[in-house]
């Protein structure tokens, strides 16, 4: 039996670019999308995010990438299509779109509002990080010895946004008796866990993928309330494969957003 490609498997045409294999490398690529079903809501594509997952999944460091693949799940456009079934958005409405999709509305995580983890996921995401423990400490640099010195046993928590291999003993030892390490990066290797640290200091690590529906717009509409922004840096399409090798490199100050609906010709 023939195989359908991929830009003819589907009704809905479509274009963005893709990585073909683990190089990464990202190219234009036609492919096609189901048709809108009755709870699915169609839009156009303004701005898509690019973060260390995109990164992650183009180069397959997590072992189930397939290829073709089109990363991107940090989106913001306009409606342009509603399913019958669908309540809370109409065409024309601004909206974003995460990194999760499916959940059957009715297990325990949903029930919690925990949609999150039973999700057939676009890209996994550390998007909402929630916790209930006041947090002093964010980890994405590196301290020198002097000022590591200093800080030991001073924090309360400390969020843990690294996305490749790292020692956490360091961090550990930062903590306080009863601290906290969050883990929200998504290193491609185990880490090594230190047990005598945690059972000494009654110190605790854990980790957070995203939040669920509730969080996340409760979150927005907080960012909303008090005009709170992003700085980010704004590039074209063609300057995407730049973006990931900069990413890689850790040459990024602000999120990288690519202005889609200005720069991305199909082809």
């Amino acid at each position: 039996m023939a195989t359908i490609s991929p830009e003819n498997e589907h009704p809905v045409k479509a274009f963005g670019w893709a990585a073909r294999d683990t190089s990464g490398v990202l190219s234009p690529f036609n492919f096609s999308r189901r048709a809108t079903g009755e709870k699915d809501v169609r839009l156009k594509v303004l701005y898509c995010g690019i973060c260390h997952t995109d990164l992650h999944c183009a180069r397959n460091d997590w072992g189930f990438s397939t290829y073709p693949l089109v990363p991107g799940h940090e989106i913001a456009g306009v409606v342009t299509e509603v399913g019958s079934k669908v309540t809370k958005c109409k065409v024309g409405d601004k909206v974003g779109v995460g990194c999760f999709v499916g959940s059957c509305g009715s297990c325990d995580d949903c029930s919690n509002d925990l949609e999150n983890y039973c999700t057939k996921f676009i890209l996994t995401y550390p998007g909402i990080y929630h916790d209930g423990t006041p947090t002093y400490g964010g980890y994405s640099d590196i301290m020198v010895a002097d000022e590591h010195f200093a800080a030991v046993g001073t924090m309360d928590g400390i969020i843990d946004t690294v996305s490749a291999f790292h020692p956490i003993m360091p961090l550990i030892d930062l903590l306080r008796s009863h601290g906290k390490l969050i883990m929200v990066g998504a290193p491609e290797k185990p880490l090594e866990l230190p047990v005598f640290p945690l059972l000494m200091g009654r110190k605790m690590v854990a980790g957070s993928g995203a939040g669920g529906l509730k969080e996340t717009q409760e979150m927005i509409e907080f960012a909303a309330k008090h005009k709170i922004t992003a700085d980010i840096e704004v590039i074209p399409m063609d300057y995407v494969n730049k973006a990931m090798e900069r990413l890689s490199k850790g040459d990024v100050k602000y999120r990288f957003v690519i202005d889609v609906a200005n720069t991305l010709t199909a082809t």
